[in-house]
């Protein structure tokens, strides 16, 4: 503990983020770095807990479903040695637990800071930022440096899919002195963190590239424009690789609404279509060919309140749109805690995030709008979509086995020439886990033990959200990490992976 009376000398600063309507006129990350004197005396609040809560991931509560850190980073550790101003040393320490911190302290909502014991009573450790700050001048002083094994081992492992659970397996049998390659059906390497999160929240270009040039460097062999299951049959994999690791993310989109009257109108999207159109267009063009759906001079309405619907509210306002609006049909949560969700939990607490402050700032109020059921895509009578309509609901009465009931009389018009939506993901795609013949579990995940993330298929492992469901970038890596470790102990008997 650097400084003893830390937490009760500094107040907690949120470091800094670029004006917001300023940052609404281009596609640049919205944060800038920290002054080192501001992160010492953030780094000073850190208590050195008797039982940190911090760094240790713990299924448990709402929000992402986890108290403290799913990866263990030591984060008492490195706090304490930027405070000594020990950047290297504390980078090093960043690295022990987590492949890619420069991914989670841009994207993670930080279950770290929800379980921080100064939370109790006060404001937590911006732990988050800190993180970032300390992966980001280690890439600027050249601390980070491509790692390659001194031998190899003769064993040759595919992974199936390129995104943070990929990313991190890739990385860490690659150090084991495995062969491994990486099979991505996209164009760019990345999964859910090139085209699933805007470049305002992750610069693609130079922010995921470097990390990507120095894995390339390792020797780890990527190849893009390669479908598993449809280009090369999945079963294939079997005979040519020691061990298969499926990594394919879950990308099933919900659509509650598929029963609702003109659900299938022009001009109503499944978020990612719309996410990954536009960032592929701006990495291939900076958005010169058109090719991706454009929110200009139209009135949006986003259904869905979660962090993918937020991004969608923020490339909305960087389009330009008329209007935005983002319907969630669950109650507005509570200021402060409730009794029901007490410390360690993810306070599930009401707060703006990126893109409402945006369109608080752009239209003057919170775009959200809490207990909103969608009932009808109404026609412009040459099928495009002209309005929404939305009814009320109380939560307070129950109908029929749902928590919620609707409210008579409280039916709205919204115009809407956009609608996007926004609900989360129902599980993996089919494919390679029919081709597998792959067991799933009820949720239609792929069904892998919690101990060896290995399957049903002798030499096939799965990670990330193919086999946990829709979850954190930081689960993805965690999962990626100790399936790696799983695989190298299979293939080798025995494994030194953390």
């Amino acid at each position: 503990m650097g400084k003893v009376t830390g937490f009760l000398d500094f107040d907690r600063v949120e470091l800094e983020s670029r004006e917001v309507l300023d940052r609404l006129d281009d596609w640049n990350e919205i944060g800038t770095p920290g002054e080192v004197k501001t992160l010492q005396e953030q780094a000073a609040r850190c208590m050195d807990c008797g039982i940190p809560f911090c760094h240790t991931g713990i299924n448990m509560g709402k929000g992402p479903g986890v108290s403290g850190c799913p990866l263990n980073n030591m984060i008492p550790d490195w706090n304490d040695l930027i405070y000594q101003n020990r950047w290297q040393e504390a980078l090093q320490q960043l690295h022990k637990t987590n492949n890619f911190p420069e991914f989670t302290g841009r994207v993670c909502p930080a279950p770290c800071e929800g379980s921080c014991v100064l939370g109790i009573n006060s404001k937590p450790v911006t732990i988050k930022s800190i993180e970032c700050e300390i992966v980001d001048r280690g890439f600027e002083e050249g601390w980070i440096n491509p790692e390659i094994p001194d031998k190899r081992t003769g064993k040759k492992v595919a992974i199936i899919g390129s995104g943070p659970a990929g990313l991190a397996c890739a990385a860490q049998l690659n150090r084991a002195g495995h062969t491994v390659k990486v099979f991505e059906r996209a164009d760019r390497i990345g999964g859910l963190l090139v085209y699933g999160i805007p470049n305002m929240k992750l610069d693609k270009k130079k922010i995921l590239q470097r990390r990507l040039d120095q894995m390339t460097a390792e020797g780890i062999i990527f190849e893009t424009g390669v479908e598993i299951g449809k280009d090369i049959p999945a079963a294939n994999l079997l005979n040519l690789f020691d061990a298969v690791v499926v990594c394919i993310g879950a990308t099933k989109p919900n659509n509650f609404l598929q029963n609702i009257p003109g659900h299938d109108l022009n001009g109503i999207h499944f978020a990612m279509e719309f996410l990954t159109g536009n960032t592929k267009s701006f990495l291939d063009s900076e958005h010169t060919d058109n090719n991706y759906i454009s929110a200009r001079d139209r009135h949006t309405i986003v259904l869905g309140g979660g962090d993918t619907g937020t991004d969608c509210v923020g490339t909305a306002l960087r389009h330009g749109c008329k209007s935005i609006h983002q319907f969630d049909v669950i109650p507005k949560p509570p200021l402060e805690r409730l009794q029901d969700n007490p410390w360690p939990q993810w306070p599930a607490v009401y707060k703006l995030d990126y893109g409402q402050k945006e369109a608080k700032a752009v239209f003057g109020a919170d775009p959200r709008r809490y207990k909103t059921s969608t009932v009808e895509f109404l026609n412009d009578s040459f099928g495009n979509i002209k309005a929404i309509r939305t009814i009320d609901l109380d939560w307070a009465a129950p109908d029929k086995g749902v928590p919620f009931s609707p409210i008579k009389g409280s039916e709205q018009e919204w115009p809407a020439d956009l609608v996007l939506l926004a609900m989360g993901f129902t599980g993996p795609e089919e494919t390679v886990l029919e081709q597998l013949k792959l067991e799933r579990d009820p949720k239609t995940n792929i069904k892998a033990k919690d101990s060896t993330y290995s399957t049903n298929v002798k030499g096939v492992f799965a990670a990330g959200d193919a086999r946990r469901g829709q979850s954190l970038v930081v689960w993805a890596i965690q999962e990626g990490r100790s399936a790696a470790r799983e695989v190298d102990r299979y293939l080798m008997g025995n494994t030194n992976l953390p």
